[in-house]
C-alpha cells in the first residue's frame, strides 16, 4: 500500500455485533489505516466535527435498528462512503445495501486477498477525493477482478462482451432496452445472457436497469422541481401509475412521500428494512 506517503485513511467503525467482535475485525486494517471505534449514539456530531474517509459498520446478523442506523448515516452524511461488513448474508440484503448507497458490501470472514483488494480500492478512493476537480484522475478499481477460473476459459470473452453491454445499459437505461437484442450482441441466448448477468453482477438484468432508473428518479426528486409524472417519463416509464408502484416497491414509499420526507429531513418507511430482515431469517433457516 502507498498510504504511508500520505495521511492514512481514517476509518470510523461501529460495532453492531452481539459479541462485540469489531476490535478483532479491525486488526488487519490498523497497519494501513487509522481505525477509530465508536458507539452509535451521537455519531452525527462526531462525523460533523471530524469527517472520516470511510464509515465501517460491522454486523453479525443485521437487525432493523442496525440497518436504520446505516440508512440514517447515508441520509444525513451522504458524502461519506460506507462499508457494510456482515456475517449473515442474503441476496435481498445485498440489493438493499446497493440501493441504499453503500460503497462496499463485504461478507465475512475475510481472506487476505479480499483485504488487499479492499485496501487497494480504499487507496484509490482517497486519492480520488484528494484530487476532486482533476480531470486526469483515474477511475477506482472497485470490484474484484475476475477469478482465474473464468479468465483462463473460453467464457472470458463472453464476460468481456457483457462488460461492454453494461456500459451501453448505463448510458441508455432511460430508454427502452431489449434484453434479447443485448444477448444477441454478446453472441448468447437470452437465457444464457440473463444467467451470466446475474452471476457476474449479483443482480438480474431487469433489477439492474430498474435500480439505475430509480436512483435517477431519486436524484430528480431531491434536486429538481419537476412534476412526479414528468420524472416518471424522464427515467423511462410510459405509465405514471406503474412508475409510482415500482418506486414504492423499490424505496418503500411513493415518489411524493419520498420528496416530502427529504424536504422534512425525515427517514423513509421501514417496510423495506423489515422485508430484508425477514429474508435473512429465511436464509439462515435454509
Amino acid at each position: 500500500m502507498k498510504f504511508d506517503a500520505v495521511k492514512k485513511p481514517h476509518l470510523l467503525w461501529f460495532d453492531l455485533t452481539r459479541n462485540q467482535s469489531t476490535e478483532a475485525l479491525m486488526m488487519p486494517f490498523r497497519s494501513a489505516c487509522h481505525c477509530q471505534l465508536e458507539k452509535p449514539g451521537g455519531w452525527f456530531d462526531r462525523l460533523r466535527d471530524s469527517a472520516p474517509d470511510m464509515v465501517c459498520i460491522h454486523f453479525d446478523c443485521p437487525d432493523l435498528s442496525g440497518l436504520n442506523l446505516l440508512q440514517e448515516i447515508k441520509f444525513k452524511a451522504p458524502s461519506i462512503p460506507v462499508t457494510m461488513f456482515t456475517v449473515q448474508h442474503s441476496e435481498e440484503l445485498a440489493i438493499w445495501a446497493m440501493r441504499s448507497g453503500v460503497w462496499e458490501y463485504v461478507v465475512l470472514p475475510l481472506c487476505g486477498t479480499e483485504i488487499n483488494r479492499y485496501l487497494h480500492a480504499l487507496e484509490q478512493l482517497c486519492e480520488l477525493r484528494r484530487n476532486v476537480g482533476n480531470s486526469k484522475t483515474l477511475p477506482i478499481e472497485h470490484g474484484p477482478s475476475l477469478p482465474d477460473s473464468i479468465r483462463l476459459t473460453t467464457d472470458h470473452q463472453k464476460h468481456k462482451a457483457l462488460h461492454n453491454v453494461l456500459q451501453y445499459i448505463d448510458q441508455n437505461y432511460c430508454e427502452s432496452i431489449d434484453q434479447k437484442q443485448l444477448a444477441k450482441r454478446c453472441g448468447m441466448t437470452t437465457f444464457r445472457f440473463s444467467r451470466l448477468f446475474k452471476e457476474v453482477y449479483g443482480l438480474g438484468f431487469m433489477d439492474y436497469v430498474l435500480g439505475k432508473r430509480m436512483d435517477y428518479a431519486k436524484d430528480l426528486l431531491d434536486n429538481s422541481q419537476m412534476p412526479i409524472t414528468s420524472i416518471g417519463y424522464d427515467v423511462g416509464f410510459k405509465d405514471p401509475s406503474y412508475f409510482a408502484r415500482a418506486f414504492k416497491h423499490y424505496a418503500g414509499c411513493t415518489p411524493s412521500e419520498y420528496r416530502q420526507a427529504r424536504r422534512n429531513d425525515v427517514p423513509v418507511s421501514n417496510d423495506v428494512l423489515t422485508h430484508v430482515i425477514e429474508s435473512l431469517a429465511h436464509s439462515a433457516e435454509g
